[in-house]
């Protein structure tokens, strides 16, 4: 926690990340009106694009400057995942979560930066490139969002009935709707990329039940927001969330208000 209290006590500090985290959008942006994503797979089969190398270094040169003492790990940086081995304390990228649907461009992409500190996401910020939107919270210190020059800070709903459950476009399994239909009266919401746990974190949602493969990366950002407006994230078997893991794949995991 020392280092999010540490961005949060130093407005200047805390703009200027704001800022980088949007240039990055604006960087996907600019790939996203051109027609040609310089598209490639890499070694897990998933795809990389333009967009989501130019928003890493974007973001790896900003915070290089800005945090000089604080380590980073991207997705886009195979190298970068030893750093958790040696440090408690560092940065975790996904310059640009949903590549898949950045690619069939329907807008459901985010970019996120969080902010590990001993195995949790202590801070994140989460921007959504598409309408310039951006979201930063931490567990102990809020969660906010500022959207057409609007900043407001954000809280979780007590559950509706029905409830809300926000699911993926691309992973609803069987495992998933088996969860769904033990929950009783629900009505779904549709949501990309780490937009999912946002919902719940502007009170639009419930509960999100993730019982397919994810990443640290494309989870930490949303989760400190999410928890700063009030929510939980935690392992199937309510246990937490851990960062830093030698393996970057999350356990099945529930996201709730």
């Amino acid at each position: 926690m020392h280092q999010a209290k540490a961005i949060l006590a130093d407005p200047k500090l805390l703009k200027a990340l704001q800022q980088l985290v949007h240039q990055a959008g604006e960087a996907i942006m600019q790939v996203y009106q051109t027609t040609d994503f310089g598209i490639e797979t890499k070694k897990d089969d998933s795809p990389v694009t333009k967009a989501d190398l130019d928003a890493h270094y974007l973001l790896v040169d900003g915070l290089a400057k800005l945090t000089p003492h604080i380590a980073i790990v991207s997705e886009e940086d195979p190298a970068s995942q030893i750093v958790p081995q040696t440090h408690n304390c560092y940065w975790l990228i996904d310059p640009l979560d949903g590549t898949k649907e950045f690619i069939n461009r329907n807008g459901q992409f985010t970019v996120n930066l969080a902010l590990i500190e001993d195995n949790a996401p202590s801070f994140g910020f989460v921007s959504t490139p598409i309408d310039q939107t951006l979201y930063w919270g931490g567990k102990h210190v809020g969660a906010w969002r500022l959207r057409d020059n609007t900043l407001e800070q954000l809280h979780t709903q007590a559950s509706q009935t029905p409830m809300r459950v926000v699911a993926s476009r691309s992973h609803l399994n069987e495992a998933t709707r088996n969860f769904i239909a033990n929950l009783g009266d629900t009505a779904l919401i549709q949501a990309g990329s780490s937009l999912k746990l946002l919902r719940i974190a502007e009170g639009e949602a419930d509960i999100y039940p993730r019982l397919a493969p994810t990443c640290e990366w494309d989870t930490a950002a949303a989760q400190a927001v999410l928890e700063g407006a009030g929510g939980k994230v935690a392992q199937v078997d309510g246990s937490p969330m851990q960062y830093g893991k030698a393996d970057i794949l999350n356990p099945h995991f529930v996201a709730s208000s």
